[in-house]
């Protein structure tokens, strides 16, 4: 029987009339009773929400809006500083930076402050751990490079302004402050005050950009000085630019240490433009979390696991130890002689080509196994993510710009030395081996690590068997106690047969990852191993192109550019406009060096 008030739904016969109801004739098929309709859905709920998105998709356009107006006149100060414009000196820009700087802080305190009294909403992608230690690295260099700064205006104070003493305290405090604000506020979604909150972090985060373009404009300048000369020494005379540096007209009151300290300055450029660039990004995501709705889905904690990734390690250290020695004979012969610069370039082109074509063969290994992996990609509304593979390709077309330019100069120069030839492969290699590098390492990111375990205390590992009736391998029924339970007493083995199945149980994280790397017997489960094999190969390719690509970072951001020292583009298309050309792109190739590296660190922790 069913139980009361529930009924079989009603057949198309119950529709009909039944001659048992005292109808006559044929049985007549009236229309299905319907029930009445209802008055239509109220659309009110959905124009509130509308009214309650349309403020915010406002304050969003202005804010945008906002730090792109300060940015670009950021941009006219600095430009009209390098070319020494009438009426702005090094003052002007330092005082226009200086006041952006106070006004961050102001913003940066008065946040933090309200923070104290308020809990917020975390995003679990933004802000790791190890980007925020990257930072903290980088923020420390930069607070030296003040204190070096701050002696350079102790020795030239007769003929500096006081502004250039006192922005490099500002700028140190800045960076004191805004490390502990990301590292403590990195990953908020901000749901209160969110008008003025998208204008404070946006002022934060083209601040950011500002200093950036300040320190790429400086270290460039002494860069360029350097340039003119070891052209010099190459044969191509006929440049007569004269540079200049802005070196302050008074003498430094003691030489040694004053000289000292100008080339230790810019030694550490690049530290601190990496600095401004992710500071610059984590602010972004802190930006673009404004106002947005936590979705459930919750993101799995990554871990360090450095087994198992002995071949990647030892190619990618030895890639390492190789570049320091091709960057310090580098810039020991380079300018030396014509000789010994031209050996130079060929040694510096046949290392990057070898190290390039690894590269490339690594990174299309890697995508031949996610070809092969079948695994669903993870297509959630991520900031983080996103901005990532945005930088990838955004900054990888600096370099690109960079090669094609030298390609085409290669095929259409009029004379060519030989060394020059060496720069066609080069150049080629640097525009294809990016290229699948950002394919491998976007596809990565969208991958969502494996779950390992049904439970987080106890997995369950079920094999199937195949083989006649044999006594399956102890591996196979092993049993791994998890803390407080009691381990099974006995050791027979029951026997197996074609399709029986062997449960494995490991109780601990620690041995829940030997578990997945070798403890099962290729008797039990092949195609596990199989998988376990490709997750192997997989980190051994990210660690060896995360430690590739630090490698590659360190020539260009330590003085070692063939870029400037060929010498060929610069006939082809004339001294200015490639200078300009590279001076554009350069800071962006070096940038992508560090964050492709940092990418595949999080690649590598995901595996």
């Amino acid at each position: 029987m069913m139980p009361e008030g529930q009924g079989e739904p009603a057949s198309p016969q119950a529709f009909r009339s039944s001659p048992d109801r005292g109808s006559s004739g044929p049985a007549a098929c009236p229309p299905p009773q319907l029930p009445a309709p209802g008055p239509p859905e109220s659309p009110a709920p959905r124009r509130g929400a509308l009214r309650a998105s349309f403020p915010q998709k406002l304050a969003e356009a202005l804010s945008s809006q906002y730090g792109l107006n300060v940015f670009v006149a950021g941009l006219l100060f600095l430009l009209a500083w390098a070319v020494h414009a009438s009426g702005v000196g090094k003052s002007d820009l330092l005082c226009f930076l200086t006041a952006l700087m106070l006004l961050q802080l102001l913003w940066m305190l008065w946040y933090v402050g309200r923070s104290s009294a308020h809990r917020r909403l975390k995003d679990t992608h933004a802000g790791a751990r190890w980007l925020r230690g990257s930072i903290t690295l980088f923020a420390v260099i930069t607070i030296i490079l003040g204190c070096l700064k701050i002696g350079y205006f102790v020795g030239f104070s007769e003929c500096l302004s006081a502004t250039e003493g006192v922005f490099p305290v500002t700028h140190a405090v800045h960076t004191l402050l805004q490390v502990y604000f990301l590292w403590g506020h990195a990953k908020d979604i901000i749901q209160s005050f969110k008008t003025l909150e998208r204008f404070g972090v946006i002022h934060s985060v083209f601040t950011n950009l500002l200093l950036w373009a300040n320190s790429v404009l400086n270290e460039s300048k002494h860069q360029l000085n350097e340039h003119k000369e070891r052209l010099i020494t190459l044969g191509f005379g006929n440049i007569t630019i004269v540079l200049d540096d802005h070196t302050p007209p008074c003498n430094c009151t003691p030489p040694t240490l004053c000289s000292a300290i100008s080339h230790g300055i810019y030694y550490l450029y690049p530290f601190n433009i990496e600095y401004q660039i992710l500071a610059s990004t984590m602010l972004y995501v802190l930006w673009k979390n404004i106002g947005r709705k936590v979705d459930s889905h919750q993101h799995q904690k990554m871990q360090f696991r450095s087994h198992r990734v002995m071949l990647g390690s030892v190619l990618g250290l030895t890639a390492l130890a190789a570049t320091i020695g091709v960057v310090v004979v580098y810039l020991i012969w380079i300018g030396r002689s014509k000789t010994k610069s031209e050996s130079a370039l060929i040694m510096f082109y046949l290392y990057a080509i070898i190290l390039l074509i690894l590269m490339g063969v690594a990174g299309l290994a890697g995508i031949r196994i996610y070809r092969l992996d079948e695994q669903s990609l993870d297509e959630s509304k991520n900031p983080a993510r996103k901005l990532d593979a945005d930088l990838l390709v955004g900054t990888a077309s600096g370099s690109w710009l960079i090669s094609w330019g030298s390609i085409l100069a290669i095929l259409c120069a009029e004379s060519r030395p030989p060394y020059t030839w060496y720069n066609l492969p080069y150049s080629i290699l640097v525009v294809v081996e990016k290229y699948i590098q950002n394919l491998f390492i976007i596809e990565s990111i969208h991958r969502e690590p494996e779950k390992l375990s049904k439970d987080i205390r106890t997995l369950q590992v079920v094999t199937v068997c195949n083989g006649n009736d044999t006594s399956l391998p102890s591996s196979c029924f092993e049993s791994r106690p998890a803390a407080g339970d009691v381990a099974p007493q006995g050791s027979e083995m029951p026997h197996a047969a074609n399709g029986n199945v062997c449960l494995r149980e490991v109780g601990s994280k620690e041995e829940e990852e030997k578990s997945w790397e070798g403890a099962l017997d290729p008797a039990c489960h092949p195609h596990f191993l199989q998988g376990n094999a490709q997750r192997r190969v997989l980190r051994n390719i990210a660690a060896f192109l995360f430690l590739c690509n630090i490698s590659l970072w360190i020539p260009p951001a330590f003085g070692c550019r063939p870029e400037y020292d060929n010498g060929l583009e610069e006939i082809v298309f004339g001294f200015e406009p490639w200078i300009i050309v590279v001076n554009l792109a350069m800071p962006f190739s070096i940038f992508y060096r560090m964050h492709a590296a940092a990418s595949l660190f999080e690649v590598y922790c995901k595996i």
